[in-house]
């Protein structure tokens, strides 16, 4: 593979034209097909092999027409202290108020409060449902702005009202800012590590480059654009990791001797070797996803692993052409200096300076392995202890700060109905073939008002072939409580009696029901996900490394990492540690598809930097280096970049943590948090210390396994057998 993807990188560099103008034609191509397409279908999220899904494809087939894609609001009207909604005088105020919004283009029907009985029994709150003919993101400034005018008509009037429901749902816009500013401080990043603005910036622009062809290519084959949060995330951060590798190693190779067209073949040989092993780590954990059984995760999955698969051939192709165009001025300003400003000048030695921090690091570590391992493995321990009380949920508006409307609408229907009124249950009975279905649904109605923690039930609706009916059943506690989540299985389980007894299917979904059965299915899926993605990942590292010890200690490590990052996220969302401090206003159950996806992200990123950094040694050490000195070798050429690109990403993360939004703030902790752990204390720590521990042991291989594995080269080895430095006046026909 070393010498494959050398003559890649040589190519590029010497036809760098060529290339650039190819990648620039396809961005273009790709843009203007992203342009025209059709706009994308609305997201629809289903989760097969659900009671829940179940019960929602039946009631959509029963009950054709019933089913809405359109936002809908909830306009909560509270009376003033002390009086009725239902006085003449606030009866006014909500009639007027609902009248106003009625009369919106967008909207398909308001319910009236006073005509639909929704007005709370000590008379002192009521709700408007509002339908909309267009989804939230569709709907327009006027159509928002009537709600809002609603919240100011009534303060006027000295009436409290509130919008809860879709349609004031704002749109991801703070993502835009957050890559910006992680944008910015990757740039400071770089500069501090290269020292040049040429190096500093070709990452950046390859890495932006690959975002560009990645997200156009997603909306021209008509996938919708929320599939492309994670693929811009992960693009931007692989796209960077992987430029500044290669980056580095051009350096290095510069200061070894080499003309620029040899560093550049030499930099895509080695370090593009690492870059394509790392890449398909990435790839695999991402498509691992199609393992949890969610068609709209798979989708994800499947959209940020081609945009990866774009990072990894833009650092292939597009940055040695780009080094071409700059290949003294990525070079340290004293080498740059040194050289006199002309383009090729003759090859010479960087004198050796003095031990840098990364190569100091490194040697104590190896002085001292026991120790250090032993206090990293008790540091991570007890931050991965809170992860034992872990409760997966999907928190609705009741984790939003108190000074959203959505909180307070929430909070006033929770003391006006009880706090299950904010969760009711859909329970679709299927009558098709009993022979007495009404009796049958009038049974099925009692057992359910008779049920501990139920409030409420509803009177059953039937459909207009009397096969199905529906009724909703309000519970006694709040959507995300555990008592509510006992509850919807309970009913669940007196369905098997009632079908026995009548021959009728009972099915409960809802959105709570829904909520709590993505969590299981997410629970059940993480040990299926963590031993696909980590097997497969071990068998690549093992042909990466020709080692046995160290893919596993990479994917024990992962583990490590991934354990503190969820004690850190239980500790500060559901314990409520330094939860004022970043603004976690309400704790609560982890998001349930968290997990998945800080899995599926640090894994990827994890084993980057594994790769990054060990791919040193192993060369090192397969060029005659004992085993210590290939842990300092490794540390000296990979370790600042390992930790400049760990920076990027730390900093990158915790921008999320800045938003209004409870689940961005968890994601944004819990990424920042875990490459943070991966980087610094598993990567920089753990490993050398591990590797010191096991010598020469740690490069083991048995014959007959070597035998079976390819021998892909990443060490770049067959490139120092067949070395050959070009004289630099060959140069000149290549030069810019």
């Amino acid at each position: 593979m070393a010498k494959l993807l050398y003559r890649v990188g040589r190519f590029a560099f010497e036809k760098r034209r060529l290339v650039v103008l190819l990648w620039v034609g396809l961005l273009a191509a790709l843009a203007i097909g992203a342009a025209s397409a059709p706009p994308a279908p609305p997201d629809t999220f289903s989760i097969p092999g659900t009671e829940s899904q179940q019960a929602f494809d039946l009631l959509e087939q029963r009950f054709p027409g019933t089913k809405s894609d359109g936002a809908q609001a909830r306009i909560v009207f509270v009376a003033p202290e002390g009086q009725q909604i239902g006085s003449d005088a606030n009866k006014a105020v909500v009639e007027r108020i609902v009248a106003d919004v009625a009369s919106g283009a967008q909207v398909k029907g308001v319910l009236d409060p006073f005509q639909t009985g929704a007005v709370s029994k000590n008379g002192s709150t009521a709700y408007a449902t509002v339908s909309y003919g267009a989804t939230s993101d569709n709907l327009t400034d006027a159509t928002k702005t009537a709600l809002t005018d609603a919240m100011h008509t009534g303060e006027s009037a000295g009436v409290t009202v509130e919008i809860g429901g879709s349609a004031l749902q704002a749109k991801p816009e703070m993502a835009g800012a957050t890559e910006a500013i992680g944008i910015a401080i990757a740039a400071v990043v770089l500069m501090i590590t290269f020292g040049a603005f040429a190096a500093a910036g070709l990452p950046l622009i390859t890495a932006l480059i690959g975002i560009g062809v990645g997200i156009a290519a997603i909306v021209a084959i008509g996938m919708s654009t929320t599939t492309t949060t994670l693929a811009m995330m992960l693009g931007l951060a692989v796209g960077i990791d992987y430029a500044l590798f290669i980056v580095s190693r051009y350096r290095t190779e510069r200061a070894e001797g080499y003309s620029a067209a040899e560093a550049a073949g030499r930099a895509v040989g080695t370090a593009g070797s690492a870059v394509v092993f790392a890449g398909l780590t990435v790839v695999i954990a991402l498509a691992g996803l199609a393992v949890v059984g969610i068609p709209a995760l798979t989708k994800m999955g499947l959209a940020a692993a081609g945009t990866v698969a774009v990072a990894v051939t833009i650092a292939l192709t597009l940055l040695p052409a780009l080094l071409g165009f700059f290949q003294n001025a990525v070079l340290p300003k004293a080498s740059r200096k040194a050289r006199g400003g002309r383009d090729n000048p003759p090859a010479h030695k960087a004198p050796a300076g003095k031990p840098g921090m990364g190569t100091r690091w490194a040697r104590f570590v190896v002085r001292r392995p026991v120790a250090v391992l032993v206090i990293g493995l008790v540091g991570m321990g007890a931050l991965a202890l809170p992860m034992t009380s872990l409760e997966l949920g999907m928190p609705g508006d009741e984790a939003q700060p108190t000074s959203t409307t959505q909180r307070r609408a929430y909070d006033a229907l929770a003391e006006g109905f009880g706090p299950g009124f904010n969760g009711p249950l859909t329970v679709a009975l299927d009558v098709k073939g009993v022979r007495d279905p009404r009796a049958a649904v009038e049974q099925a109605t009692s057992t359910l008002a008779a049920t501990k923690g139920v409030v409420s039930v509803s009177p059953a609706m039937f459909n207009q072939a009397g096969d199905a009916a529906m009724v909703t059943v309000v519970p006694a506690t709040g959507p995300s409580t555990t008592a509510t989540k006992d509850l919807v299985h309970t009913l669940r389980g007196e369905a098997s009696d009632l079908q026995t007894a009548t021959g009728a299917t009972m099915l409960v979904t809802g959105t709570t029901a829904m909520n709590i059965d993505v969590s299981q299915k997410m629970a059940d899926a993480l040990l299926p996900y963590l031993a696909v993605v980590v097997g497969l990942a071990i068998l690549l590292l093992m042909v990466v490394f020709r080692s046995i010890a160290v893919p596993i200690k990479a994917a024990l490590g992962f583990l490590l990492s991934v354990g503190a990052a969820f004690g850190v996220i239980v500790a500060v969302f559901q314990w409520g540690w330094l939860a004022d401090l970043i603004g976690v206003h309400q704790t609560g159950p982890v998001m349930s598809m968290m997990p998945i996806f800080l899995i599926g992200v640090v894994f990827g990123l994890a084993m980057d930097y594994e790769v990054f950094l060990v791919t040193r040694m192993r060369e090192a050490f397969a060029h005659g280096e004992t085993a210590h000195e290939a842990i300092v070798t490794g540390f000296r050429h990979s370790g600042r970049v390992v930790v400049a690109a760990a920076a990027i990403m730390i900093a990158v993360f915790a921008g999320f943590i800045g938003g209004g939004e409870p689940m961005i703030k968890m994601m944004g902790l819990g990424l920042a948090a875990a490459v943070f752990f991966d980087a610094f204390i598993v990567r920089m720590t753990l490993v050398p210390a591990v590797l010191a521990l096991l010598g020469d042991k740690a490069w083991w291989l048995p014959e007959w396994l070597a035998r079976i594995l390819p021998n892909v080269d990443v060490e770049g080895e067959s490139l120092n057998r067949h070395e050959a430095v070009e004289p630099e006046r060959e140069l000149e026909s290549v030069r810019a």
